[in-house]
């Protein structure tokens, strides 16, 4: 009888890009994954992978298998959603993958409909890349992922981006930092510790582009993916902090810090995203509605 076990493993294999980061995700060694190709490969009689460098790049067969695989999956993820949503007094089961650099803050908000609906919702959030959240939704695992960019024209993945709202960044410091700081917002910037998101973001490179523009040079110390993070070590006095506009006053408030300006010209933009063009799923169109009808106000 096929081992769908092994097919797993092959399976994550293949969308991790590799077996180390496949052993990460699914918290086996490389030697386990690895003797566990090997047998299904033996079992179909066929080689999956070609050895490529130091990289493991799928055969034409691997590529066939890959296909059955995530219908397949995609099948498995139905089914359960099928069983999670019958009648039977439990709660509904709502699963979203939050992309890694989305602000906490901004996040709770968008999600915190989900638990406030009529009927009992049992949420389940996974945080990772797009592009490992993006596979999970495609074979149904998760129902929504929250996003900063809609789904890339180089990702396969087939799913619908909804734009939820945008909104601008204000620039943040404790009150000490604030005290030694130069001159008026934006040119105060020039020179003081600032601390950014990691590169690779639409966030980041907004900024970036607008310090160009304005010939600002402030002295960078820090980059970090996790937003929440950077505010800690903002409240610190370390550097100088962004956060979305939507929530300047949460930010003073929590973080004690003092909102030293706003540019409109930089937006933090938010997604939701679906398999579906037209949502029925009652806890994704509940998120979706109350983000659009009141997160981004900015006052």
């Amino acid at each position: 009888m096929f081992n769908y076990k092994h097919l797993q493993y092959f399976w994550a294999v293949a969308r991790e890009g590799g077996i180390a980061r496949a052993s990460e995700r699914l918290h086996l060694t490389p030697q386990t994954i690895s003797g566990q190709l090997s047998l299904l490969e033996q079992r179909l009689g066929v080689e999956l992978f070609t050895k490529v460098g130091r990289n493991l790049e799928l055969t034409e067969i691997g590529r066939l298998v890959l296909s059955y695989a995530d219908e397949i999956f995609s099948l498995g993820g139905e089914l359960e959603e099928v069983i999670h949503q019958l009648p039977q007094g439990r709660p509904q089961v709502f699963k979203v993958g939050v992309v890694d650099v989305l602000p906490k803050s901004i996040t709770h908000r968008i999600l915190e409909p989900a638990l406030l609906m009529p009927e009992p919702v049992r949420m389940i959030c996974r945080e990772g890349s797009l592009d490992v959240l993006l596979a999970e939704l495609a074979v149904h695992r998760l129902d929504l992922v929250l996003a900063d960019s809609p789904i890339p024209p180089t990702v396969s993945t087939r799913g619908y981006s909804h734009k939820l709202g945008e909104c601008s960044v204000s620039f943040f410091a404790a009150a000490k930092l604030r005290k030694e700081l130069s001159g008026d917002f934006p040119q105060c910037l020039d020179g003081a510790p600032l601390m950014l998101p990691g590169s690779g973001t639409q966030l980041r490179s907004g900024i970036d582009q607008w310090l160009d523009k304005n010939r600002l040079h402030p002295r960078v110390v820090a980059e970090f993916e996790d937003s929440a993070l950077m505010k800690a070590f903002g409240q610190q006095g370390t550097g100088i902090y962004i956060a979305p506009s939507a929530i300047e006053a949460e930010v003073e408030r929590q973080y004690e810090s003092i909102a030293i300006g706003r540019v409109d010209e930089v937006k933090e933009r938010f997604y939701a995203i679906s398999v579906q063009r037209r949502i029925t799923h009652p806890v994704v169109a509940a998120v979706m509605d109350k983000a659009r009808e009141m997160l981004f106000v900015v006052e």
